[in-house]
């Protein structure tokens, strides 16, 4: 399309609906970990680090696919099955929250790490350079050892800790805070006060919305 008839309006409008898909409607997060390169010290002669420090964990609001296997190869050492994951996050959303994603960092997603192996602009808006889509990472589950840190849940229902299952889901909708802290979530159309905020507010899956109180979460309106 041409640039006579997309201006930044329709630009901005764009990201803010993906954002309400990602933020408000679907509610995925990845827990990611970025190396910190002034703390990481490489090795004098062949310039790797045999030891990285991490900074983190980040909650990133995402698109997680599902995981599929990619390779099974059997050795000396046994079966070594390697699985993979995919993660699309808002490109807007980064450059937001001032955040540059890399090959070689790490994110959570459930009770498993990943390692970012590769990572991908997914397409330009209408042919614009400057105007991207989001980002899609890469990864593979880290190795036994590779890499550790507390886990963030929800995690899987088997485990015992207290956040392995989600019971409450809190919208963004533009919000600087919301039940759970800072969002760092911006909607271009209400920054410019083009638009308003939303005016039922942002809203909760929770058990407060359980009115027949069957002990699920549900739709709660009144947050």
């Amino acid at each position: 399309m041409a640039r006579l008839f997309l201006t930044p309006r329709e630009l901005n409008f764009i990201s803010d609906i993906t954002k309400e898909l990602v933020k408000d409607v679907v509610g995925q997060k990845v827990y990611y970990y970025a190396v910190n390169e002034n703390k990481t010290r490489s090795d004098d002669v062949y310039n790797e680090a045999t030891t990285k420090v991490f900074d983190g964990p980040i909650a990133l609001d995402a698109l997680v696919d599902s995981l599929f296997q990619s390779d099974t190869k059997v050795d000396q050492f046994g079966v070594d099955t390697q699985y993979k994951i995919e993660a699309y996050v808002q490109w807007r959303d980064l450059v937001d929250k001032g955040l540059a994603l890399s090959v070689g960092d790490f994110f959570s997603f459930g009770d498993v790490f990943y390692e970012v192996t590769d990572m991908m602009v997914m397409r330009n808006i209408y042919g614009m350079p400057e105007h991207k889509d989001g980002v899609k990472l890469i990864g593979i589950k880290a190795r036994d050892g590779m890499f550790k840190a507390p886990l963030i849940g929800p995690t899987d229902i088997s485990r015992p800790e207290a956040d392995a299952v989600q019971t409450t889901f809190h919208q963004q909708r533009g919000q600087a805070t919301n039940a759970e802290g800072v969002t760092g979530d911006v909607r271009e159309l209400q920054s410019e006060a083009i638009v308003g905020p939303p005016i039922t507010g942002a809203k909760e899956v929770s058990p407060l919305g359980d009115t027949e109180g069957s002990g699920h979460s549900s739709f709660y309106d009144e947050s």
